[in-house]
């Protein structure tokens, strides 16, 4: 199959590529390289250094397109906050630009890179694609606004599309790794400060309703993550949007993620407590039967610190 992967320079993108290539698809990746890195970029593949806007110049009919991973887009929750306009611009209207190109190359099936921190985690309770949505930040509503584009576009010029609805992607695969700067996630973070790159670890409130006080997160491995994105690739249908929670269905805490990172690092964490952010839900866990019953996925690397093992290597071999 031919495939063509926007933002496949990036950390999920990135992985998603290698496990295409290696499955033998004919691979193209699109990246304007502003938070991705050329060097992730296997070997051989053709690259096209571009924005998401301008895909229509990569995404033609005569290219031959069966398939498109869309990964560009803006992820930083404090970023969308401060420039909504940017996250509007690049994920919404970057989106449209591919559904354009999309349809005017008659191109079949479309993966979207989607997030589960959307729903309204209210409580304690696992989180299925039914649960309702209420993003806190641009940044979530810019995604929950590209799926309710792609229910449309199925509908109305039947593509098959599937948005997939990641929760916390972590871990390393195959030297590639979360090299985001700033770096705003959990696990590389506590990682910094083993390392030495950072003082302490400034935890965000300990007073929430779970077992420590401390939020409760699902942290899935970023090749468990790939995985479902081939497997979704085959099960699209045409004229048909699907929506996939991807998490591992176990929630870890924040004093529990750097209980694990003291065990795997032998190093000291310091951490100093601070008040709430706003909008920290006090658990977001995923119920992932869907994609079980329907794509035959499920994690095989859902330990906590293998995924923070597979992290430490990676971080250690890049500083």
């Amino acid at each position: 199959m031919k495939v063509l992967v926007t933002g496949g320079a990036g950390y999920i993108g990135s992985v998603v590529t290698h496990l295409l290539a290696g499955e033998g698809h004919r691979v193209v990746v699109l990246d304007d390289l502003s938070t991705g890195f050329a060097d992730t970029i296997p070997p051989g593949t053709e690259f096209h250094k571009l924005a998401v806007h301008d895909v229509a110049r990569v995404l033609t009919p005569e290219a031959g397109f069966e398939a498109v991973l869309h990964f560009a887009g803006k992820i930083e929750v404090a970023e969308s906050v401060a420039r909504p306009d940017l996250y509007w611009h690049v994920n919404v209207a970057g989106t449209m630009a591919v559904l354009d190109a999309a349809r005017a190359a008659r191109m079949p099936r479309l993966i979207f890179s989607s997030t589960g921190s959307m729903y309204d985690a209210a409580g304690t309770g696992k989180l299925t694609e039914d649960s309702p949505v209420r993003p806190r930040n641009p940044y979530a509503a810019t995604k929950l606004a590209v799926d309710l584009m792609l229910a449309g576009e199925c509908a109305a010029f039947g593509l098959g599309a599937a948005s997939l609805r990641y929760f916390n992607a972590a871990g390393a695969v195959d030297g590639l790794g979360e090299r985001h700067n700033p770096e705003s996630h959990l696990i590389p973070i506590v990682l910094q400060v083993a390392g030495g790159q950072r003082d302490e670890l400034l935890l965000y409130g300990d007073d929430y309703p779970t077992p420590d006080g401390t939020c409760i997160r699902d942290y899935i491995h970023v090749a468990d993550l790939a995985t479902a994105h081939l497997l979704a690739l085959q099960a699209i249908e045409p004229g048909r949007h699907e929506i996939y929670n991807l998490g591992n269905g176990d929630g870890y805490s924040v004093r529990q993620v750097v209980d694990a990172a003291r065990e795997v690092t032998g190093h000291p964490i310091p951490v100093t407590v601070a008040p709430r952010r706003a909008g920290d839900a006090p658990a977001t866990v995923a119920d992932s039967e869907k994609a079980r019953a329907e794509l035959g996925w499920w994690p095989v690397r859902p330990d906590l610190r293998e995924i923070i093992a597979d992290a430490w290597a990676f971080h250690r071999a890049t500083w």
